[in-house]
């Protein structure tokens, strides 16, 4: 145990001053670019994008697709006509003394190139490829197609450069030939060009397009309204809440919502009840921090009346040294407020907390207060016992927590007696746990009083020392944000029976420490 019989050193003026000196700002600092997170979205252009995207993309394809099953549906009715004008051809055809001949008459020839539009071939050859008649310069079959006589088969060329649609078939000039022996084939062909399915084909993209151009713009405004109609909701809760006085901070009735948007009012009303115990904490906190003010300034206004009135030197001093004691406590009054909301407020700013070594901590903080110790002459103390471990906290806020507990020590504790800061470990399976004692030997805190003194301005009823009663509850509000528990004992090393003193006991979470590969492959027995 160290005890502490004298101010330790104060610290070097020079390292103060330049503790202080204000850093050097750089002159110009170019602003950050905007993250894309930070970018505010429509609701309605994500939903109208989302819908009329796939729309648009699929719109082309739509007419590619209509344009190739017209040009289909186009083709149908044409090859028709060309099969039906092969098969009246192929029956003209016949073999007479081993040469084919073809029996058309010329209002035949006539009657099978009539046509406005397009130009019509057709072309009779024999079975060495030799032309019969017709048109000589129309293409001829592949001689793959032979062994199919009989049927009529289609084939798309180009004739004098402009693409042609031909129907073909093989007629068998030897009908009642054994099919053992080869057929004699003639090639009968019927050619046309494609300005009629062209055109057909074109009629009928027109009749499908130019619907779709009309009723596109009325898709979309049949989207937009729809769209507008199903987030009007949104806009009506945005005008209630508008039309709210600013301290209504009732819960918004999810009934009038939506389905999809109750999750979110949800979480509204529960923020706005948690604002509602936060606005009523504070206003409580501001009426007990009025109330506790009027009682030192009340006393420093007559003081100073009276010292105005006193014609005694003796009496002005008196008077005086008594608005000293009335603004002191005022003061003191005034730095607990200030810490208690800077300790309630720092969650809501985020406490950042660092590894800090306790041990450390406690020793510079004991060290603070040794000179008040010596003024109200009692034993202060610092204790380590074996190897705390790290904790994650905030220095400035662990200060503060431990200052309170070591005031609160220091004044009611009685002279003579004992103050001891203490800092230990304990181990809890695979981890470690630091505790931070306070404990005193004053008269101690009765088992029903231990869970009020944490309130504010909560006072012990019959103690004569005097204090704001902000302590302690600046000492739980900083516990908390640590995640430590805080326990108040009778003082177990104190063996008088009028002062069994007080033991302030402040467990930190634990940290854990990585398991061994030979414990952790170990089997359980």
């Amino acid at each position: 145990m160290k005890r502490f019989k004298r101010r330790a050193a104060g610290p070097d003026p020079r390292a103060v001053a330049h503790q202080f000196e204000p850093p050097l700002e750089p002159l110009y600092v170019p602003p950050k670019p905007e993250s894309e997170e930070s970018i505010q979205h429509s609701l309605f252009g994500e939903i109208l994008d989302w819908m009329l995207a796939p729309l648009l993309l699929l719109w082309p394809m739509s007419i590619a697709i209509t344009y190739l099953v017209a040009k289909s549906i186009a083709n149908q009715p044409f090859d028709h006509a060309l099969e039906d004008s092969v098969t009246v051809l192929a029956q003209q055809v016949k073999e007479v003394d081993g040469k084919v001949v073809a029996h058309l008459p010329g209002t035949a020839r006539d009657i099978l190139r009539a046509d406005d539009v397009d130009s019509v071939y057709f072309q009779i050859s024999g079975p060495r490829g030799e032309i019969v008649d017709g048109d000589r310069d129309l293409p001829l079959a592949s001689a793959d197609d032979a062994e199919r006589s009989g049927r009529v088969h289609f084939r798309t060329e180009s004739l004098h450069g402009t693409p042609v649609r031909i129907a073909y078939a093989w007629v068998n000039l030897q009908p009642l030939l054994d099919a053992s022996e080869e057929p004699r084939l003639a090639l009968v062909q019927v050619a046309e060009t494609l300005e009629k399915r062209a055109q057909l084909a074109n009629e009928i993209i027109k009749g499908v397009i130019l619907p779709q151009f009309i009723i596109l713009p009325v898709i979309l405004a049949l989207v937009w309204f729809a769209l507008s109609r199903g987030l009007s909701p949104l806009a009506q809760l945005q005008e209630r809440i508008r039309a709210r006085l600013p301290d209504d901070l009732s819960p918004i009735d999810s009934r009038q919502v939506p389905e999809e948007i109750s999750p979110l009012v949800g979480s509204l009303n529960d923020m706005l009840a948690r604002l509602a115990h936060t606005i009523a904490a504070q206003k409580r906190f501001i009426a007990d921090a009025a109330h506790q003010m009027k009682t030192p300034l009340a006393g420093m206004r007559m003081q100073s009346e009276l010292a105005l009135r006193q014609v005694d030197p003796n009496e002005i001093h008196r008077s005086l040294e008594q608005l000293a004691t009335s603004s002191e406590s005022a003061t003191r009054l005034v730095n607990q407020l200030l810490a208690l909301a800077r300790a309630e407020n720092q969650p809501h700013a985020g406490l950042a907390l660092e590894p800090l070594d306790l041990a450390a901590l406690a020793r510079d903080v004991v060290q603070d207060w040794v000179q008040a110790s010596f003024a109200h002459e009692i034993d202060l103390g610092y204790e380590v016992i074996g190897d705390p471990p790290e904790i994650a906290g905030s220095a400035m806020m662990l200060r503060e927590l431990l200052s309170n507990l070591i005031d609160n020590a220091l004044r009611y504790t009685p002279a003579g007696g004992s103050v001891t800061v203490r800092v230990r470990g304990t181990n809890i399976g695979h981890g470690s746990q630091a505790l931070l004692e306070v404990e005193d030997t004053g008269p101690g805190i009765a088992p029903s009083e231990r869970h009020r003194v944490f309130e504010r301005f909560y006072r012990i009823l019959g103690s004569s020392v005097s204090g704001s009663g902000l302590g302690l509850a600046i000492v739980r509000e900083i516990a908390q944000q640590h995640g430590a528990e805080i326990e108040i004992f009778n003082n177990p090393r104190s063996t008088h029976k009028k002062f069994p003193g007080s033991l302030f006991r402040l467990t930190f979470p634990p940290t854990v420490t990585p398991v061994p590969d030979a414990d952790r492959d170990r089997p359980f027995l």
